[in-house]
């Protein structure tokens, strides 16, 4: 028989947060349609430099989305045809596809899996004389450690690119925020991130002057100054709408990546003894931000447990059901099932049960009673 829940548990519930900023949201959207300055105007300008000031980085760039944040990332530093990058293949599809843009290969590589994050030693044992990159990947709010990354970058000469997508917030090993450990950095601020435009919109960091005026000019078409072109670059531009609606967010960011700790310690009082694999949450709980909650569920049972929790009116998500090596668009880069167990081992488990920042005690007991009772019975 099926159940359907009285009110509903999104995964993620935006109309929750714009309800606590709606009236400053407003009155920010409404000067920026006064002005009629829609594209790198007062809004980008000051949001960049208030996203470089809260990662602690010299430069931030503002772009299209987070997908156009790795692009001109990997272009601006040097990345190009017969050049090897590592990442991992337990990510979202726009790492790999950004390296690929380059006419760069991808080198796929395993992940710890505790973290669910890149494996050090596997990356140690990919790099050739061709590897001109490395891309982290700090996945569901977590910080890589970056530490024997930066050691084995250093001892090669290669260039770390940070894929900071989900961890806004996050700090790193050295006490510094993500965004802070590679050469550049890249971030997305697509809608359901703990920092999210009404949109898409993303940003590069970088301590890098060069680099920053080179990627000022890619996002604009590769100018120097208007209609003049010294380069050929991207329609990559942050809009002011955007901007405004990230300042306005930027000024809480802290204090709901605060909350959203608290409800991952309240999943992980709740489900403890449940049979499920919680998270890990590190040592210093600063290193994750929990974009989302994700369990691991063994046995082959986690369909059924989405199967029941949307029965009770509980949002789920599986990130990312079928690893990037083994996608069909993927197939030229001659990876096979098998390659990388640990990684599609828990592209088996995972499941993202809700999070954000305005979730209830309540509706976190009714999340984590759902799947205790499931758990239970199977």
């Amino acid at each position: 028989m099926t159940v359907v829940a009285t009110q509903e548990i999104p995964l993620v519930d935006l109309r929750a947060q714009y309800a606590t900023i709606r009236e400053e949201v407003r009155k920010a959207i409404d000067e920026v349609l006064d002005s009629m300055q829609l594209t790198i105007g007062p809004n980008v300008k000051a949001f960049d430099q208030e996203f470089a000031t809260y990662i602690g980085s010299k430069h931030a760039i503002g772009v299209g989305s987070g997908t156009d944040a790795l692009q001109l990332a990997i272009r601006a530093c040097g990345v190009s045809s017969g050049d090897e990058v590592i990442t991992v293949s337990h990510t979202f599809f726009a790492t790999v596809e950004a390296i690929l843009y380059a006419n760069a290969r991808p080198i796929l590589v395993e992940i710890e899996e505790r973290s669910m994050l890149m494996d050090p030693a596997a990356v140690a044992a990919a790099i050739t004389p061709r590897t001109k990159a490395i891309i982290p990947v700090h996945l569901y709010g977590r910080g890589v450690d970056m530490k024997p990354l930066r050691q084995i970058a250093q001892d090669r000469n290669i260039t770390i690119i940070e894929d900071a997508a989900q961890a806004h917030g996050a700090v790193l090993d050295d006490g510094k925020k993500a965004g802070t450990a590679g050469r550049v950095n890249c971030f997305s601020f697509y809608c359901s991130k703990n920092l999210g435009a009404y949109g898409e919109a993303g940003s590069i960091t970088t301590n890098d002057d060069r680099l920053a005026d080179e990627l000022r000019a890619l996002r604009e078409h590769g100018q120097s100054t208007r209609y003049y072109h010294p380069v050929i670059g991207y329609n990559a531009r942050l809009d002011e709408l955007q901007a405004a609606v990230l300042r306005v967010k930027l000024r809480r960011l802290d204090q709901w990546n605060a909350r959203r700790r608290e409800i991952a310690r309240m999943y992980d009082e709740r489900l403890r003894g449940s049979g499920v694999i919680a998270p890990e949450i590190p040592a210093d709980i600063r290193r994750h931000v929990f974009y989302t909650y994700t369990i691991r569920v063994t046995g082959g049972r986690r369909d059924d447990l989405r199967k029941y929790l949307g029965e009770r009116g509980i949002g789920t998500q599986i990130h990312y059901p079928v690893p990037i090596h083994l996608q069909q668009s993927a197939e030229f880069l001659g990876y096979r099932k098998g390659d990388l167990p640990v990684t599609e081992k828990v592209a088996g488990e995972v499941l993202s049960i809700p999070m954000f920042p305005e979730l209830t005690v309540e509706q976190v007991d009714r999340v984590a009673t759902a799947i205790r009772e499931f758990m239970k019975a199977h």
